[in-house]
């Protein structure tokens, strides 16, 4: 990640812009304010997918595993920026992989609620072509979705109740 400073626009519940922005987490927001990220689930033939584990020193559920995403920067779409971050996680590019938007759902949390688009992309390709950001992951693989539903019952699974129908 650079070190140039970043803002994310700000959206109503229903996903319009505001016309405000915000600096990266700042959480000032106001009532009625929502950030925009997104979610990109990497799908392989074989039927499994990419997961990858959270870095120890995150201040939010260090350790556990979850897809690769993260915040709309202001001027981006949450097309480009699904692309981005998964580019920037796992150096894959799913700019041409088969697959695309799914569903959104959105949190209230004061002053930091988020609307999260959630992609699913078809994918074929082999773990030795990863190449996962240091600062942000411990690792990833390639999981079943038995794999994945086990971390999520043991409570390590970022969004999974959120996100669980794209792995169908």
């Amino acid at each position: 990640m650079s070190n140039k400073i970043e803002y994310w626009d700000i959206y109503d519940i229903n996903k319009n812009k505001t016309g405000r922005k915000m600096l990266r987490n700042d959480w000032t927001m106001a009532d009625g304010d929502y950030y925009l990220s997104v979610l990109g689930v990497i799908k392989r033939p074989d039927g499994s997918y990419l997961i990858t584990q959270r870095s120890m020193d995150k201040a939010w559920a260090a350790g556990w595993w979850e897809v690769p995403g993260g915040g709309v920067m202001s001027g981006e779409t949450s097309l480009e920026a699904v692309i981005r971050e998964v580019r920037e996680e796992t150096g894959l590019d799913v700019s041409s992989a088969k697959g695309g938007y799914q569903f959104c759902y959105h949190r209230e949390n004061k002053g930091q609620n988020y609307i999260v688009d959630i992609y699913r992309f078809e994918l074929d390709v082999d773990e030795s072509e990863l190449k996962l950001q240091k600062d942000e992951t411990l690792g990833g693989k390639f999981a079943t979705l038995s794999e994945i539903k086990e971390l999520a019952q043991k409570g390590i699974f970022l969004h999974y109740d959120s996100i669980k129908k794209v792995f169908k």
